[in-house]
């Protein structure tokens, strides 16, 4: 059986759906917070299993017949890695064959924040004896393109990330990543760093953007300091708005930059451009 966190995300449905064309849905299995959001997963014959972080048996419960568990990095910071915890003790419970975790482009290496409890959740990981594989995944190309109208509104995107170059993808393609490590065999202990075929720089964004809408769109860099005020000042939550401003800082630095190709040989195709998830984006 395999099961998947957090499926109702937008992520774990771009897996959810490749899963399906792989393998029966009688062998599929969703441990959700929220069951009733799974409907149209349960109509298609995935089991959908309730697993309330704050209920830490109902994890348990939900990963009983596990021998394959993905799971998917929970989405609130500041208490992942407790939330991870309870699975991981979980998989190893119930004894699963092997554990595969979406993490963070470079997370043993990464300086910025979001990487500490990537970092943490793969040290307790391993430690537990559960066979793994690290996704790390680098930037979701949806991070940019998902809501574009503020910068075609404006006529500029943003930003703290400098000339740095952003090796992104789009979520269809992590995903395709995962599926094809829960399908296939000889991952057992791997770590693959996954990233986009061709790094681009936000001014290369905001170019690309400029040149599909027919709208002058630039990217403007500002001072740290100023682009937290910036994303406060949008509204939101200020741990969002520091993840945010050091992941631009990261980016600066080149660390979601990456060559080694793991995505693409995982995927066995290339990955999306941006100019294709920009016309995704802009269709009405």
């Amino acid at each position: 059986m395999v099961i998947v966190t957090g499926a109702t995300g937008k992520l774990g449905r771009h897996v959810i759906d490749g899963l399906l064309k792989k393998a029966p849905a009688n062998q599929l299995a969703i441990a959700v917070r929220r069951p009733e959001k799974a409907a149209d997963f349960a109509a298609r014959g995935v089991q959908v299993r309730r697993a309330d972080y704050n209920q830490p048996e109902t994890i348990e419960a939900a990963l009983a017949d596990a021998e394959k568990v993905l799971l998917i990095s929970a989405s609130e910071i500041g208490r992942r890695v407790r939330q991870h915890t309870i699975v991981i003790e979980a998989a190893k419970k119930v004894r699963a064959r092997f554990l595969v975790y979406t993490s963070l482009l470079h997370a043993d290496t990464s300086s910025m924040s979001l990487g500490a409890e990537h970092k943490e959740t793969e040290r307790l990981i391993r430690s537990s004896g559960v066979p793994f594989v690290f996704l790390r995944n680098g930037w979701y190309m949806e991070n940019y393109t998902e809501n574009l109208s503020p910068a075609l509104e404006r006529g500029v995107i943003v930003g703290s990330a400098g000339e740095g170059r952003i090796a992104a993808a789009t979520r269809a393609d992590f995903a395709a990543a995962a599926v094809a490590v829960l399908t296939g065999t000889g991952h057992e202990n791997k770590i693959y760093e996954l990233a986009g075929d061709a790094p681009f720089t936000m001014a290369e964004l905001a170019a690309e953007v400029s040149r599909q809408s027919g709208k002058s769109v630039a990217y403007r860099n500002l001072p740290p300091e100023q682009y937290r005020e910036v994303l406060l000042g949008a509204g939101l939550p200020k741990p969002v708005a520091e993840m945010l401003v050091e992941a631009d800082l990261g980016i600066a630095r080149g660390e979601l930059r990456d060559s080694s190709g793991n995505l693409r040989w995982l995927i066995n195709r290339p990955t999306t451009p941006l100019s294709e998830a920009i016309a995704s984006a802009l269709k009405p």
